[in-house]
């Protein structure tokens, strides 16, 4: 849960058309090198070791959590461009394919009819689509809010942008975040986000939210699921107290008809509401599987210490996926069921997804996770972590704690960063063909956030597919546009075309340089904009050039479910 939750914010404000997401026999696993890690048995020694690099084939409010953070000065783009050894063209990656060119197709009947003239061409650029392993040198074309045509021949256009030397992607969706505030948004554009979508769960009536940002405008596409928690509070049921057979289902009744008023699923959080027994997650998985909606959860246990372990906390969901055949989405894995096991976390989903069953994950790019000291997650925090005051550090500033400034900040209940997850469970995540991007946060003011709020999707191209080559450009950016749009598409129609650079798909494109390309947020200033993202189109609408944000362009629509 991030310092942005209102909950936390008391003053923070028929048929179904178009093809359908793939279902349990072909989990969300695209990949463009197709490379795998073979997960399981074994890779314990490896989490535990931490930064070993892996190189083998596929063989088939106030909460944060988070990883590590550059604390000091941040990089200039010109120290990522010096520093950087790859040649001027794509970072190192493996060069765009050659050859015949076939444009991937969503919807032929939306293509530039001959004679036609596009509104917008980006011309010269490398054009990557995630889902079918498109990647080549090429124009695209937009006319409204779709793409209409991609070609490496001319396209007759009224406006030609030149993407020489950049990417041209799908917009990046970040389907871990929270609900719009009129501020996070822009720092979000910033790294290349044309989709935000609070799957933790939004603390507000469905009808309410869609209602209040489609009025009030935003820059990128918004959404969110129902909120278990949020909803046993409006019953009168307190987070740590059980609710018994009759409670469990008014609860699941309240859930059912926010699904039914937009919502995109159903987020639950057993750690930071342990009232919560299995009885009701399973009750949880019944209704997602009844509605055809993604169960997303923060896992129950953050720890590897007894009484409640980690290893347990991601067992239940297996078992509520099997035995409600739910979608089951675990939520920030490397802070919250793989935290320190991370080979073992992977090797449990992917056996269950070969079992059939179906399960992705998310994770955040950083070696910390950040809460108020008072919270229950820093109860024995040194034995639960095996960390000490060193690897603590306050937000908004650049030093870290000793046993003396502790006791000052625990006084305050300061929001404080614990370098508390070994490099080597997010790089391993990193590689696993069913995982997601998601920064579960959205910049606030005063700046209290973790600095994954405003720096989640371009380090992650930068630091683990640029400078650690762990995985490809298109596995990156797999992560970050066509694996959450399937997920999110088992709900809504809508997302079946996005994420997805190709002709008849909605026109969210980022265009990025990947040489330059990166976050510069701390904790003590998560206030920075990611550099090398160059534009930003939502809907095929301009909100970033080279310039900056364009803040009168507004055109983010409402995702929504539609089970009404």
């Amino acid at each position: 849960m991030d310092v942005s939750d209102p909950h936390h914010n008391p003053s923070a404000p028929g048929p179904r058309p178009g093809p359908r997401p793939r279902r349990a026999d072909d989990p969300i696993s695209h990949t463009v090198d197709r490379r795998k890690v073979v997960f399981g048995l074994g890779f314990g020694v490896v989490a535990a070791a931490g930064a070993r690099h892996l190189d083998t084939t596929l063989t088939d409010g106030v909460i944060v959590e988070g990883t590590q953070v550059r604390t000091g000065e941040a990089p200039t783009a010109a120290d990522t461009d010096a520093s950087s050894e790859a040649p001027s063209d794509f970072s190192g990656d493996s060069p765009p394919a050659e050859g015949q060119f076939e444009a991937p197709v969503l919807d032929a009947s939306k293509r530039l009819a001959p004679g036609q003239t596009a509104d917008v061409v980006f011309t010269g650029g490398r054009i990557i689509d995630p889902e079918t392993g498109f990647d080549r040198i090429g124009n695209i074309a937009l006319i409204g809010t779709t793409i209409v045509e991609i070609s490496d021949q001319p396209i007759p256009a009224n406006r030609e942008i030149s993407a020489g030397n950049l990417v041209v992607s799908p917009g990046f969706i970040d389907m871990l975040s929270y609900s719009p505030n009129g501020y996070g948004e822009w720092w979000k554009v910033a790294d290349g986000v044309t989709t935000n979508v609070g799957m933790h769960g939004l603390r507000f009536d469905a009808s309410s939210f869609y209602g209040r940002w489609s009025e009030a405008g935003v820059p990128i596409n918004f959404g969110g699921a129902v909120h278990n928690s949020h909803v046993r509070s409006e019953l009168g049921y307190p987070p740590d107290s059980n609710a018994e057979d009759s409670q469990i289902t008014d609860i699941s009744r309240a859930i059912e008809a926010q699904v039914r008023a937009g919502y995109l699923g159903i987020h639950v959080q057993p750690e930071y509401a342990p009232g919560v027994s299995t009885t009701e997650m399973m009750e949880m998985g019944r209704l997602a599987a009844d509605l055809d909606v993604p169960l997303c959860v923060h896992a129950r246990f953050s720890d590897n210490i007894e009484p409640g372990l980690q290893s347990e906390a991601t067992g239940e969901l297996v078992s509520v996926a099997r035995e409600t055949g739910c979608h089951v989405h675990i939520e920030h894995l490397n802070s919250t069921g793989g935290t320190g096991r991370m080979a073992d976390a992977l090797g449990e989903i992917e056996a269950a997804i070969a079992e059939g069953l179906r399960m992705t994950s998310c994770m955040y790019p950083y070696e910390f996770w950040a809460t108020t000291l008072k919270s229950a997650r820093f109860r024995d925090w040194q034995e639960k972590f095996g960390i000490s005051y060193e690897d603590l550090q306050v937000a908004g500033t650049n030093v870290r704690l000793n046993a003396d400034t502790f006791a000052e900040a625990l006084d305050g209940n300061l929001l404080t960063a614990a370098f508390a997850i070994p490099p080597g469970d997010i790089e391993l995540g990193m590689q696993a063909p069913f995982m997601m991007i998601g920064s579960d946060a959205i910049l606030e003011l005063p700046h209290n956030n973790h600095p994954r709020s405003t720096g989640c999707f371009s380090r992650t191209i930068a630091e683990y597919s640029r400078n650690k080559g762990l995985i490809s450009l298109g596995d990156a950016l797999a992560m970050m546009t066509i694996r959450p749009a399937e997920l999110l598409g088992i709900s809504s129609p809508q997302m079946t075309r996005k994420g997805r650079m190709q002709i008849g798909a909605d026109a969210d494109i980022t265009v990025f340089d990947p040489v330059t390309i990166a976050d510069q947020s701390t904790i003590e200033n998560p206030a920075q904009e990611s550099v090398g993202v160059k534009y930003v189109f939502v809907n095929g609408t301009e909100v970033r050039n080279p310039e900056g944000n364009i803040t009168s362009s507004l055109p983010g629509v409402a995702i929504r479910s539609d089970r009404a």
